[in-house]
């Protein structure tokens, strides 16, 4: 079984508040519903502030859209000064959702055959 991938810890140094950034299945079916796809990332960089928004969703569902805009905004400078190491991160805990729980030695509970 793959590693576990750690969640990205934030904290406002105005507010103190600490945030965890992370996604699961949720998190990830919400962001799609919304038209989201992580592979337009590279080719549309505006869409960070769709992504940033939905990695607060597992752990800070009430965490409104112009809180986290205004973080990058006012934290980072905007998305020109998202840490290149934070984003890769959450591209992997968003890929993370998409693994399987079975470890190798285990027997899945359900086997196909075609």
């Amino acid at each position: 079984m793959a590693e576990k991938v750690k969640p990205v810890i934030l904290t406002d140094s105005l507010t103190g508040e600490k945030y965890t950034l992370e996604f699961n299945r949720e998190s990830v079916k919400f962001a799609e519903a919304r038209g989201f796809a992580i592979m337009d990332i590279e080719k549309y960089p505006m869409t960070l502030y769709d992504f940033f928004f939905y990695a607060f969703r597992m752990h800070h569902r009430n965490v409104a859209r112009d809180k986290t805009d205004k973080l990058i905004d006012e934290g980072f400078g905007g998305i020109a000064g998202l840490p290149e190491a934070l984003i890769e991160r959450l591209v992997e805990l968003y890929a993370q959702t998409f693994g399987t729980a079975v470890e190798e030695d285990e027997n899945p509970r359900v086997v196909v055959e075609l």
